[in-house]
């Protein structure tokens, strides 16, 4: 069955529709010198039409020289961190359709044309790579189990999104990269990645892919307590600037709930009585309920400066071409033709 599945990712579809355009192979490294001279050598034969560029991050190791050797375009990037790797790439590297992938020789180099073929033909401007685990060893349980509740947090609070957040296998649209504003500095980028498009309502898919065992004598440099805290928060940052009505809400009936189980025997006791004896008490449900409100009205405002900031980036992103006007002709949508619905 294994072999089965990977043949099938293997498959390389004739009249792909990308021999046209520029494909740029975004590769972020740190110390895999194990690895890297295979997955360059893998996805130069894959996409022989693509440039292979290597970005390194202070690696100690022989990575620079064998990425170079196998026939990459090394260039460096000395603040650490997959997120500063991942913008200077962005910023930096001008082409029609990036691929990025991890430089730890995990993911299946020959499924790159189908990820690239599903971009083009239906016009998408990010494609995810989930994995398929061809071994038992693979997809260590902790990170999948991760993987598998920060993918659907995401999914409940954005409303949709991947079944694979965390994949480092994506194909991206030059529209997506360059209207992307990265904050992240670790492997907090994935979450970003995934929520700029949903944000941004782009044509978004999915692909399988095999994932395999690290190369012996390679190391994870993912640590799953410390980047999960880091993911979760990264998670919740967003949501708060994303979706501010649905994060301040949440505080809103928090306060509110408080507010109302002290007030509770307080009202009876005055109903039955006329009389307040609790008075901090009703003086702590009084402040309670009166952050709640401020909460909620916090939360309204912001929805509306978020909505004003979202359709702006939207308008930004829709100025520049999509990949079907370079592989089809298509007319680019302007920002003017957008508002007016031509």
């Amino acid at each position: 069955m294994n072999q089965s599945l990977r043949n099938s990712f293997t498959t390389i579809h004739s009249g792909q529709g990308f021999d046209a355009l520029e494909i740029a192979v975004l590769i972020p490294c740190y110390n895999e010198g194990e690895a890297i001279a295979k997955v360059v050598k893998d996805f130069r034969a894959a996409l022989p039409q693509a440039t292979v560029y290597v970005y390194d991050n202070n690696s100690t190791d022989e990575t620079v020289v064998r990425a170079r050797a196998a026939g990459a375009v090394v260039r460096h990037e000395p603040r650490q961190g997959k997120g500063h790797v991942v913008r200077r790439m962005f910023a930096d590297i001008e082409a029609d359709v990036y691929l990025m992938v991890d430089g730890d020789d995990t993911y299946d180099a020959s499924a790159a044309p189908e990820l690239i073929r599903k971009m083009t033909s239906e016009g998408l401007d990010l494609v995810n790579g989930t994995r398929s685990a061809i071994s038992q060893t693979a997809y260590r349980p902790g990170h999948k189990f991760g993987n598998m509740m920060l993918s659907g947090l995401v999914q409940k609070i954005f409303g949709r999104g991947t079944t694979d957040m965390l994949s480092g296998y994506r194909v991206f649209s030059n529209r997506f990269v360059k209207s992307f504003p990265i904050m992240s500095r670790g492997f907090e980028i994935e979450t970003e990645l995934t929520v700029h498009a949903l944000e941004l309502q782009m044509p978004m898919g999915e692909a399988q892919t095999a994932f395999q065992d690290r190369p012996e004598g390679s190391e994870s440099k993912l640590n799953s307590i410390r980047d999960g805290i880091r993911i979760l928060r990264t998670i919740m940052r967003l949501a708060r600037q994303e979706r501010p009505l649905w994060f301040f809400s949440l505080f809103a009936a928090v306060f509110a709930a408080a507010s109302l189980a002290l007030a509770a025997p307080v009202i009876a006791e005055f109903v039955s009585t006329g009389l307040v004896p609790r008075l901090p008490t009703a003086v702590l449900s009084a402040s309670l309920m009166i952050i709640a409100f401020l909460s909620s009205a916090v939360g309204m405002i912001l929805d509306l400066v978020t909505r004003a900031r979202q359709e702006a980036k939207r308008m930004q992103y829709l100025s520049i071409p999509g990949v079907l006007s370079k592989t089809h002709g298509a007319e680019p949508i302007t920002p003017l033709k957008a508002l007016v619905g031509g």
